[in-house]
């Protein structure tokens, strides 16, 4: 398994879900997490630079022989919320920061993927870690909404194509709800001028209403493996709460 962002966060639930299992994984951070065992592979990289995100797939793979691959999922996971605030107020460097890393990056890491597992006889898949965002205008998130709807496009094209292809990989985007992160944090931090849902999003802490990044990355773990899920779906974890 592969995946961005795995440090922490959403990532971190994830990457444990994996590790009870006994999956080789491969994380991609702009930084390692020190608590991690020595048999998960880090990788440091920060994908907002896209020819280091190109570079860092490609060493990645260096690693794998497609002999004794049976199953090799790719998850795209690393995000940032960007600058909170209207459109007018946003700086030119923030906005190209986060759309390297939340749309370009993991368009770079899917295009490469798909060639260098092309003729591979695993059974491939990537996940697509968005946000309802995608589709929900939140006043101040700007950037984060329209990089996440640029997300969703990437993953529902890409499908299409591969659903052409022999032993074609799928995939699938997934909206993992609102999650006790560092970027809840962030949220929680703005201003109620640059963001006018503020007290929403503060009584989802104080009213214990933010999931918890272990059982998210739980569901996500049973998403990866669902033979029943389609190519080219959306999933919302939160419709797994009662199956």
């Amino acid at each position: 398994m592969i995946i961005t962002g795995g440090s922490k966060g959403i990532g971190g639930g994830i990457v444990s879900a994996y590790l009870k299992r006994d999956y080789r994984i491969f994380s991609i951070s702009r930084h390692k997490n020190p608590g991690y065992p020595e048999n998960i592979h880090q990788l440091e990289c920060d994908l907002s630079d896209g020819l280091a995100a190109e570079k860092v797939i490609h060493t990645l793979f260096r690693h794998l022989d497609q002999k004794q691959v049976e199953q090799i999922t790719m998850i795209n996971n690393a995000g940032s919320l960007g600058n909170i605030g209207p459109v007018e107020s946003l700086k030119v460097e923030d906005i190209q920061h986060t759309v390297q890393l939340n749309t370009i990056a993991p368009l770079i890491l899917t295009s490469a993927f798909l060639k260098l597992t092309e003729s591979w006889k695993a059974q491939k898949s990537i996940l697509n870690i968005s946000s309802g965002a995608a589709k929900n205008p939140y006043f101040g998130w700007s950037i984060y909404c329209a990089t996440k709807a640029s997300l969703d496009m990437t993953g529902r094209v890409a499908a299409l194509e591969q659903d052409l292809k022999e032993n074609g990989t799928k995939i699938i985007n997934v909206y993992p709800g609102v999650v006790d992160t560092g970027m809840q944090e962030q949220i929680r931090s703005a201003t109620k001028t640059d963001f006018i849902d503020l007290e929403k999003f503060l009584d989802y802490k104080a009213s214990g209403k933010l999931a918890d990044a272990e059982s998210v990355g739980e569901k996500i773990y049973r998403i990866s493996i669902d033979p029943n899920i389609q190519n080219g779906s959306t999933i919302d974890v939160r419709d797994l709460e009662n199956q």
